[in-house]
């Protein structure tokens, strides 16, 4: 560990817990034992805030691939796990959501150092949101039922329904909400008896490598989840065309789901892709314009931009359009930039030198396509992948800065005459994740909630997330859905069964 990782550190004061994980050799978690990438390779993890070195975590192979999966197909096909009683299936992942909640403050603490998040809104929003899937899916263990039909064709027959665990699941986790996403895949999965093997982003794996220990501390048998780190482009792909694995679910960019998808389809898996966002915000004229430029900038900035379904596109109508662009800027004013751990940050650095560059990149891009930068945009001094909010004034369909998903925090904005107008501008793009509204009209609201295309609508709020809602999107943003009852249908197989009666 770097000596600046260290201050920084040291200067906030985190719990001991988290120092203890970050002060020991990180391993991968495969068939319950602790073990090094087999030819030995590992990454650098660069904290976001400081740049300095935070630690290295091993690069997995196809090799390790090879024995998760077949430690995950060990326990579904005949292991302990495979054996196991609805119930306490239900009291297993109620015990792990208890030790999570346990450790929540340091699994904040590792979210924000490894990813350069707020810590207390990981706190707040990752850490919980996780616990609170966990308890939901546990309800489900024992409400997994087939249905009896009375046949309509000549004979005596008994017909009736199973629903049984599609097998085993590769989960492909991004690096914006790791361990949050990451229980969104597996909830479901463990809730239907299912086995996992899951690889984090290369960026961002130790609040994974963290959850393993909870895993195993939960009495969870050993080989039911497993964590293989590396890189994309060799365990993810591999996952992808893996015969061993049952089903894929991969939340990320278009362009990556689409080709893992292809790999996966090759090899008949059933499939879940959430994907990218460029999610429409609907400003009508008779919202609450303060309220209203408050949800919005929270909205597009919260994780400092890097949220699939941000509200990245703003609609307003012409007769508030200043007004309510003075407002969004005021209130972005106060919104304080600052290393993750800060209390009082909102808006973290960006994960990644890389990630950094491509929002610099598109801002210039913005501004030579003819739109008006009216607020920031800039790189902030110092060490750190932090950027600006920006926000774009006057800005037409057919600029990159409106149809391409940027993944920071950039708002970009254009008036409208009248709803017929907002629906077509909201509509116009390859992607469909969410939408928002703003108004004080409900039948209005209600009158354009079916029109607009996107799987998720907020209304007078933006990214209300909860475990019983589905999440997934139209178009390219993905097919499938993660959370809510409609998860579940993902992750089992309906058998019919027929009985000849004398």
């Amino acid at each position: 560990m770097d000596s600046i990782v260290k201050q920084y550190l040291q200067q906030f004061g985190i719990s001991e817990a988290t120092q203890q994980f970050l002060g020991k050799p990180q391993k991968m978690f495969i068939g319950g034992a602790w073990v090094e990438a087999s030819d030995g390779g590992s990454a650098e993890v660069i904290e976001p805030s400081t740049e300095g070195l935070l630690t290295r975590i091993p690069m997995g192979t196809s090799e390790d691939l090879d024995r998760a999966v077949a430690a995950a197909r060990a326990q579904f096909d005949g292991g302990a796990w495979s054996q196991l009683k609805p119930l306490e299936r239900e009291r297993l992942l109620h015990r792990l959501a208890d030790l999570i909640e346990q450790n929540a403050v340091e699994l904040a603490e590792i979210e924000s150092i490894d990813m350069g998040k707020s810590a207390a809104q990981a706190r707040d929003v990752d850490i919980q949101g996780t616990i609170d899937t966990f308890r939901y899916f546990a309800g489900w263990a024992t409400k997994l039922h087939g249905r009896t039909v009375e046949p309509s064709l000549p004979g005596n027959y008994l017909a009736y329904t199973r629903k049984e665990a599609v097998g085993v699941v590769g989960v492909i986790v991004p690096w914006n909400f790791p361990l949050q996403t990451m229980a969104w895949k597996l909830g479901a999965a463990l809730a239907t008896g299912c086995t996992l093997v899951v690889k984090p982003a290369e960026l961002t794996s130790l609040s994974a490598l963290r959850f393993a220990e909870l895993v195993q501390q939960a009495g969870i048998p050993d080989g039911v989840v497993n964590i293989v780190s590396g890189r994309g482009s060799l365990v993810g792909a591999a996952m992808a065309s893996h015969p061993g694995i049952d089903k894929l679910s991969f939340t990320g960019s278009t362009p990556v789901g689409c080709t893992v998808g292809k790999s996966a389809i090759d090899q008949m898996k059933r499939l879940t892709l959430e994907l990218g966002g460029k999610s429409a915000v609907i400003v009508l004229d008779d919202a609450d314009i303060p309220a209203a430029a408050q949800a919005v900038a929270n909205g597009v900035f919260f994780n400092s931009g890097q949220v699939c379904d941000a509200g990245t596109r703003a609609y307003i109508h012409r007769s508030i359009y200043e007004q309510f662009l003075a407002e969004l800027i005021a209130y972005t004013r106060t919104l304080k930039i600052a290393p993750g751990l800060d209390p009082d940050c909102f808006i973290g650095p960006l994960v990644s030198r890389q990630q950094q560059q491509r929002v610099l990149d598109y801002i210039e891009v913005g501004k030579g396509e003819g739109a008006e930068l009216i607020y920031g945009g800039e790189p902030v001094a110092g060490p750190g992948y932090f950027v600006q909010p920006a926000i774009f004034a006057h800005c037409r369909n057919d600029m990159r800065i409106v149809q391409e998903e940027i993944f920071g925090p950039v708002l970009v904005t254009a008036p409208f005459d009248d709803d017929e107008e907002a629906l077509r501008l909201a509509n116009d793009s390859p992607f469909g994740l969410a939408a928002a509204l703003y108004s004080n009209d409900l039948g209005r609201v209600h009158g354009l909630i079916p029109r607009l295309r996107a799987g998720s609508v907020y209304v007078n709020a933006h990214s209300t997330i909860d475990p019983a809602m589905p999440f997934g999107g139209y178009k390219q943003s993905g097919f499938g859905k993660d959370l809510g009852a409609e998860q579940l249908e993902h992750l089992l197989e309906t058998k019919a069964v027929w009985i000849t009666l004398p």
